[in-house]
């Protein structure tokens, strides 16, 4: 892992009054630019050549003579050949001479290496660098790890194919869509094989993806993605914060299931099995007997990333979840930064957020309100690493 003193070090060498906010343009970037903005900062998006239209000229920040801004969340974008050329030393000495903040994003750990995230990026980043590593499934300490150290409740775990008795998903990487799921269900082990010869026939999974798959009880009820902030600068309320509620749609499963029960089973006696990419998000709350336990299990995470990942979660963090017809809830996934389904609430807010703040509070607006927060109060090394 880099040093913080040198981390702090390439933080001393900014105008804090200059400021603005950086990130890998995909995933949550909208959110996180429109957050930027409403809250005063400029913006860089860092740009793939051939997918940067969306940001470089859909959402293009127009301003007025005063500088304010009439239209549009993206003032600058650096343009790449790839996503990982962010990490080239040319580019990063680019990022600090312009005084970025940087916030990660799940595309900034899937295009660039976790090892160079950690060790070879010296841009100061807003958040918990060393909480990335614990989203790549099947590590040492990962979420799994941590989840279990903070007594919270995620499915039960599958140790082998042959102990399939009963519905189980079974997670493991797209063959072809690298950064994509290639997740199926099976019932029983016969299922099991079957299934997954027919997507390995189909190109979807490795032949060899038992390596690195995870199995695990599927929980049959509504999923619940909880957008939670961590404050470490509040000094008078609560430090953790709900800031709102998304679920997502998967492709080609959101369309399966509409279908009427006969099809579904005939499709799939044509070996067409769904797929779980996800391709969008929507906005929901929680009945309000539900959130005491939505709140204990983000104080429980916050805990225990304090006491493993020291200094443990800064900023945004989501808890995905699923609850059973009992309203218990189980984790199936952690992400410790800004989560995926954020961009559903940006400008409008998230319900919980505007209710808390008294004002349109995404994700993306509330990460940026701590960047203002930090830099006037003169705490900003508090929010990096």
């Amino acid at each position: 892992m880099i040093s913080r003193d040198e981390v702090l070090a390439n933080l001393g060498r900014y105008d804090q009054k200059k400021a603005r906010i950086g990130v890998l343009a995909s995933h949550s970037a909208l959110d996180t630019c429109d957050g930027a903005t409403s809250e005063g900062f400029n913006t860089l998006a860092v740009c793939q050549k051939g997918r940067e239209k969306t940001f470089n000229n859909y959402f293009r920040t127009q301003r007025d003579a005063s500088g304010n801004p009439v239209r549009g969340v993206v003032d600058d974008t650096l343009i790449l050949d790839r996503f990982s050329d962010v990490l080239l030393p040319q580019n990063q000495e680019y990022l600090m001479n312009t005084n970025t903040l940087w916030v990660p994003n799940r595309s900034f750990t899937s295009y660039c290496s976790i090892d160079q995230v950690e060790n070879d990026f010296k841009v100061p980043m807003v958040g918990s660098r060393n909480l990335l590593r614990s989203e790549e499934r099947g590590g040492p300490q990962d979420y799994y790890w941590l989840l279990e150290k903070a007594n919270l409740p995620y499915p039960k775990k599958i140790e082998k194919p042959e102990d399939i008795d009963g519905l189980t998903i079974i997670k493991v990487h797209h063959h072809v869509k690298k950064l994509e799921r290639g997740f199926f269900t099976a019932k029983d082990y016969d299922q099991y094989v079957e299934k997954s010869q027919e997507l390995i026939r189909q190109g979807v999974l490795d032949e060899d993806f038992e390596k690195h798959a995870r199995m695990e009880q599927y929980i049959i009820g509504p999923v619940f993605n909880l957008d939670f902030f961590y404050d470490p600068l509040e000094e008078k309320g609560e430090k953790v914060e709900l800031l709102g509620i998304d679920w997502r749609f998967e492709s080609s499963l959101d369309g399966y299931v509409r279908l009427p029960a006969k099809q579904q089973v005939e499709l799939e006696q044509d070996g067409i099995i769904p797929e779980y990419t996800v391709c969008g998000h929507n906005s929901a709350t929680l009945r309000e007997s539900l959130l005491d336990k939505a709140f204990e299990m983000a104080e429980k995470y916050v805990k225990a990333t304090q006491q493993y990942y020291k200094p443990g979660i800064i900023g945004p963090f989501c808890l995905q979840t699923c609850v059973d017809k009992d309203l218990n809830f189980y984790i199936y996934d952690v992400a410790p930064r800004i989560g995926g389904g954020t961009n559903v609430h940006m400008s409008v807010g998230h319900p919980y957020g505007n209710t808390l703040w008294r004002t349109n509070m995404s994700t993306g607006r509330r990460l940026s309100m701590e960047v203002r927060k930090a830099i006037e109060q003169e705490r900003l090394e508090e929010i990096i690493t």
